[in-house]
């Protein structure tokens, strides 16, 4: 029986996902389990499982469309099967008419009715579609991923391709550095590598142009200047223009409602989640400067939007002659120039940690709950436990397990800010701090709560040495509802985290330092104490849940056979 796939809902946030890549076409038998295709969501580009074993008989959008959620986007069942009235009954994919027909989304008709909408008195404004030629080019481009949900940019580290060379799809064409690894490009088209857009070490952002793979003799700058919107080379442009430009102020009214027409009568580039956040805000995208590739308005460029921003452009510029003058002043740390000194370009992982971790501070009000905890018999169970584990038990793994059973006792504590709703998680997935050369990662380990020690331990060991070799996989970094960072290795008595969204906690460890403690009687007997600090977000955790969260962790590490029960 055919059984339709619908857009599902890959994140909190999300309301559609746009179909970034195919890898299966009409006729293909796929299993339940097979990758059928990329989805780009609000969030991150993600992979989409089909959970049906037949032949795919119907694809509803195409690459590049735009599906809301339920949205039907294909059809399994047996081959020759008649599914046209799953396609009635399902109304349609949400972004194709209602009888579901793949032929309905087109590129062309929005902008078009965009031009109309900002000049509606110009017969020569839809001149500007027009300008592209309609020649038949057999390549396409490749574009910068998004590898992980942080992801802004990538700087590529090594081409293992060059131009000329043949390449097949799932070839690995680059190296590209993100904020968290460093990972191999795949390519996913077959053909000639017939144009490389950025060299080795320079970044790019999401969805940027870094190549062009297609038949040989194919006209490249065509493409490119397809794909960035601007007229081709060999083609007469349109004078839409000064068109445009007379009819700017008439059309002043209804400029916020065209997302395809600049001053210049250009086609504004824009990322499909750009556009929708900027009619949700209220925000005219034609007043919007872009980051991405060739001047692509991405997510962030419509986040950091200022309205004022345009209002002060031009005194702002107007002052620019008087600039030079004081840019001495707004350089004091450049005066020592005469001292040895070496600059070095921030990483991509650099650039998210203070990015993400910036936003985490003078966002969320933190505030920190600090205990003692001693660790007697914690320090005296390990060697004996060490001698029947396969893996080496750390009191990093102790720390681990203990905050997964208190997460558990206290889910209040286990949850996350999400601005208009605290959600509370039913999983444990501790994310652990790792130290590498260019920074910090936080592998998670995931359901913490029902794994034993030794467990626990080849894991962290793993995630561990993955991270200094660049290995990690965007799935060994996501999802943690709590964190845990220990210095206590390096001689550190106690110390203060930032907490890592989206937790609301995290637990920052300090090293076991024997002391001097005293009995009843006074007499005195040494001691072995391990400091930690709760770092808590005031949103979602008051002092009191804190300092209960810390008295459970306590507990389990001072009488540490109650976590082997």
């Amino acid at each position: 029986m055919a059984e339709v796939i619908r857009m599902p809902k890959m994140s909190d946030t999300m309301e559609e996902g746009v179909i970034a890549e195919w890898h299966k076409q009409v006729g293909d038998v796929i299993k339940s389990g097979e990758i059928i295709a990329e989805v780009e969501t609000d969030k991150a580009t993600m992979d989409l499982e089909s959970y049906y074993d037949g032949t795919l008989l119907y694809i509803g959008v195409k690459k590049g469309d735009a599906v809301p959620i339920d949205g039907i986007m294909a059809v399994v069942g047996e081959k020759g099967e008649d599914y046209k009235s799953l396609l009635e009954e399902g109304g349609g994919n949400g972004a194709a008419a209602s009888n579901g027909k793949a032929e309905a989304p087109k590129e062309e008709p929005a902008p078009e009715k965009a031009v109309e909408t900002a000049t509606p008195t110009a017969e020569k404004a839809p001149a500007a579609p027009a300008a592209k030629s309609t020649e038949k080019i057999n390549a396409a481009v490749v574009r910068m991923p998004k590898m992980s949900d942080t992801m802004e940019e990538g700087t590529l580290v090594s081409w293992q391709k060059k131009v000329g060379d043949k390449v097949k799809s799932g070839d690995i064409l680059a190296e590209v550095e993100t904020d968290k690894a460093t990972m191999e490009l795949e390519a996913y088209e077959d053909g000639t590598l017939l144009y490389v857009g950025i060299k080795e070490g320079e970044a790019v952002p999401v969805d940027g142009i870094i190549a062009v793979i297609g038949e040989e003799g194919s006209n490249v700058e065509a493409l490119l200047a397809r794909e960035n919107g601007e007229a081709e080379p060999g083609v007469d442009a349109p004078e839409a223009a000064p068109a445009a430009k007379t009819e700017e102020a008439a059309a002043s009214a209804e400029a916020d409602k065209s997302t395809s027409v600049a001053d210049s009568g250009e086609r504004i580039k824009a990322s499909p989640l750009a556009r929708r956040l900027a009619e949700e805000k209220g925000i005219n995208i034609d007043q919007v400067s872009g980051s991405g590739d060739n001047g692509r308005i991405v997510k962030r460029d419509v986040d950091e939007f200022k309205p004022a921003a345009k209002t002060e452009a031009a005194p702002a510029k107007a002052a620019e002659p008087a600039a030079p003058a004081s840019k001495p002043e707004a350089q004091p740390a450049a005066a020592p120039a005469n001292g040895d000194f070496v600059d070095t370009p921030v990483s991509q992982m650099r650039k998210t940690i203070a990015r993400r971790l910036s936003d985490s501070l003078f966002t969320a009000p933190h505030f920190y709950v600090t205990m003692e905890i001693v660790m007697d018999k914690a320090m005296a169970l390990r060697p004996q436990l060490n001698e029947v584990s396969p893996a080496k038990i750390s009191f990093n793994d102790f720390v681990i397990k203990a905050c997964a059973i208190a997460l558990k006792q206290h889910p209040a504590v286990n949850s996350a800010w999400l601005g208009d709703k605290i959600r509370k998680y039913n999983y444990v997935n501790i994310g652990v701090a790792v130290a590498v050369d260019e920074g910090l990662l936080v592998p998670v380990i995931r359901d913490a709560d029902k794994k034993n020690l030794s467990t626990i331990s080849s894991e962290v060991k793993d995630f561990a040495g993955k991270a200094k070799d660049k290995k990690l996989q965007p799935k060994d970094w996501e999802g943690n509802t709590f964190s845990i960072s220990n210095l206590g290795m390096f001689g550190v008595d106690e110390f203060t985290a930032i907490i890592n969204p989206p937790d609301s906690c995290i637990l920052a460890i300090g090293g076991i330092k024997k002391v001097a403690a005293f009995k009843e009687d006074g007499t005195v007997y040494p001691t072995n104490i391990m400091k930690v600090t709760l770092s808590a977000d005031h949103r979602v955790v008051d002092g009191a849940l804190a300092a209960q969260f810390l008295n459970t962790v306590k507990k389990l590490l001072e009488e540490p056979m109650s976590m082997l029960v």
